[in-house]
């Protein structure tokens, strides 16, 4: 009976090496990757494709929502829960391992490449922490680790294992060259998590207690604001930006278009917060259904919306603004202003 490896596949070079170097032992390797609004698996597919092997995909979106509130070993890069996220896709790929029948699992992961979350006792922990310690084999650092299950067993030939450590690609790039592998990805394999700007809108979430699944997508697009009342505000950069706001946007957000002028969809979404000023200030622009937020935050969301416009550089822009998904259609004049003149937060 052949012998079966799953290997996680992120689609990037150390992973694709990884299942190569068990091929040439004569192992058949199937591959796994995950899905979540951080990630998805268009990069293992086509390193699946390049290295003739099946691919199961299996979405962690859920998980992974939960971790990021609060990881047990905290964040890697910006809002990354590395260790924590490793932890899970090996506990799912230990799952898919009785399901395909596999004996044991491969990962990509080099010592030292990353000093927090790929040093030896992280290594090890993660694998306890699947319940696979002995089962999970990473070829890349082998000979520096401790011996597993497989090798053990003779499956595996220890001696034909590397020892490679530390940042260096050079010794993965010169693997890649001989197996003549083109579709690899970069080594943060693409997770928005790692991406600064994407974190700290992220954070902002977390801070506003407004960390959902919709909100978390609409991350993803265009410009965005919290405004003087703490609404958030998002800007699209471009034709396609607006029609995937567009499509994002849901009941109770309100929509921005300026008028005469090509420019940007904006969209205003979240709880009006409380305002200690006197009421008759407050002036809504929410009443009778037609948009949501306050007197402060439809001039606020306007005047943006007019200076990423063609209509800039006028004096006065007229926008229009509704409640979604069927509110009326009213309209404001505002005169185009920067952000920081109208006191507004760019997250």
């Amino acid at each position: 009976m052949k012998i079966r490896a799953l290997a996680l596949l992120s689609g990037g070079l150390d992973s694709s090496l990884a299942v190569k170097l068990i091929q040439e032992q004569g192992i058949e390797v199937e591959g796994i990757s995950f899905t979540s609004p951080f990630f998805g698996p268009e990069n293992a597919k086509k390193a699946a494709e390049e290295l003739g092997i099946n691919l199961y995909i299996r979405d962690v979106s859920s998980e992974i929502l939960e971790i990021i509130k609060n990881p047990r070993y905290g964040y890697g890069k910006n809002m990354n829960p590395c260790i924590d996220c490793h932890i899970l896709m090996a506990q799912k790929a230990k799952e898919e391992m009785l399901e395909a029948k596999a004996s044991f699992i491969i990962s990509g992961e080099v010592v030292g490449q990353r000093p927090r979350s790929q040093n030896k006792q992280i290594l090890e922990a993660i694998a306890k922490r699947a319940d696979i310690l002995g089962k999970l084999l990473r070829p890349l650092s082998a000979k520096l680790l401790p011996i597993t299950d497989p090798e053990k067993r003779g499956s595996i030939n220890r001696e034909k294992l590397l020892a490679l450590s530390g940042k260096s690609r050079k010794p993965q790039l010169e693997l890649a060259r001989r197996y003549n592998l083109k579709e690899y990805g970069t080594p943060a394999g693409g997770c928005l998590l790692t991406d600064s700007i994407f974190s700290r809108r992220l954070k902002d979430l977390l801070e506003h207690n407004e960390y959902t699944l919709d909100n978390i997508l609409l991350l993803k697009l265009g410009r965005h604001f919290r405004s003087s009342t703490g609404l958030k505000i998002v800007i699209g950069r471009n034709k396609e930006e607006n029609k995937k706001l567009k499509a994002l946007a849901k009941g109770g957000d309100a929509s921005f278009n300026v008028i005469g002028h090509k420019g940007p969809l904006a969209i205003v979404r979240g709880n009006l917060p409380a305002r200690s000023c006197p009421a008759p200030a407050r002036r809504s622009f929410g009443a009778g259904g037609e948009a949501g937020g306050d007197a402060e935050t439809l001039e606020e969301a306007a005047s943006l919306c007019a200076r990423y416009s063609d209509g800039k550089e006028s004096p006065r822009v007229k926008v229009s603004y509704k409640r979604l998904p069927d509110g009326k259609i009213k309209s404001i004049i505002v005169t185009p202003v920067d952000a920081t003149e109208l006191g507004i937060t760019r997250i």
